[in-house]
């Protein structure tokens, strides 16, 4: 017997409700969550700046010390470049660019007079590239006033958070679902496990809880290990030794398109898990906003079940 994914006939009214659910939470605390990112990222564009004379001296040895700047220098330009346009534009390795935005490094085995010459490139075309109407100080040929450069700074960080808007939301959403779910449980006399307790997932104590845990699955053939994460682990206070803790995977969407384009995550992990750990293994999820029938009927068939958050009180018939 299932908790939810059996009770097809409540599916309708469920989504009806979660939906009416998300998007209450979005008008009243989305604009919030992307105002207090957009301070914050204004302030790293003001120190990247800083590093920078105010876009006007961008050295090589500058990019290689701090490559993480690379995003946010792409968003000074008019238009903004992306990825591959700045690769293109400037002709440097793809795997330099890559590496410095999402590994926050150089390229480690690039010869440094290579390195040097490509991080100059790059420098050159942000530089040749950047929005006169913003930096407005740039055709003066000095390095603007402190109220000019906040405003520069603000508009860049308007544009890198554009950018990555959805992610914002969804972030801020799980960190209020993982919030809701530690609430609902130490209600119930569970505590969250405290730093070095437990050795692994699998030896957490009965009656506790983690959240964003790793458990180690083996993947292919070949049996190589690799980590998933686990958004909440939760060792029930009955658990017999042997007894898996109950895995579950926080899922917020604001629309149907993407929650049917990334389905297949939740089916991966759980035949990972059972590959490795057997059938007796549990991966369950914690749903609010936008996830229709057809999702619904797709998680199920894995043996995947859930719980909404806007009736979080199912989380009692999981055994809690």
């Amino acid at each position: 017997m299932g908790v939810n994914r059996d009770k097809v006939d409540l599916w309708k009214a469920d989504v009806a409700r979660s939906v009416d659910f998300y998007n209450n939470w979005f008008m009243m605390f989305a604009p919030k969550a992307f105002r207090d990112t957009r301070i914050e990222t204004t302030k790293q564009v003001e120190q990247a700046l800083r590093w920078t004379e105010n876009l006007t001296n961008i050295l090589p040895e500058t990019l290689q010390s701090y490559p993480s700047i690379l995003p946010m220098l792409r968003m000074t330009t008019c238009p903004p470049i992306a990825r591959d346009r700045l690769i293109g534009l400037a002709g440097v390795s793809p795997n330099l660019v890559k590496n410095m935005e999402v590994e926050d490094r150089v390229s480690p085995k690039m010869k440094p007079v290579e390195l040097i010459r490509q991080l100059n490139l790059i420098g050159n075309i942000i530089e040749k590239m950047a929005d006169p109407d913003i930096f407005v100080w740039k055709g003066r040929g000095d390095i603007g006033t402190k109220e000019e450069v906040h405003r520069a700074s603000t508009i860049v960080a308007d544009r890198l958070c554009g950018a990555v808007a959805d992610p914002i939301i969804r972030n801020a959403q799980e960190r209020r679902q993982l919030s809701a779910m530690k609430a609902w449980l130490e209600a119930r006399d569970y505590r969250e496990l405290e730093s070095g307790e437990a050795e692994d997932w699998l030896s957490i104590p009965n009656g506790t809880f983690s959240f964003r845990f790793n458990v180690p699955v083996q993947q292919g053939d070949e049996g190589k290990q690799v980590n998933i994460p686990v958004d909440a682990v939760i060792m029930r206070k009955d658990a017999k030794k042997g007894n898996f803790p109950a895995l579950f995977e926080a899922k917020s969407a604001g629309d149907f398109t993407n929650t049917n384009k990334r389905r297949k995550e939740e089916a991966v992990k759980i035949q990972q898990l059972r590959h490795t750990y057997g059938e007796k293994i549990t991966f369950d999820l914690f749903l609010c906003g936008y996830f229709d029938s057809g999702y619904l009927g797709y998680e199920a068939a894995e043996g995947i079940d859930w719980v909404w958050e806007h009736r979080i009180d199912d989380l009692e018939q999981f055994g809690f």
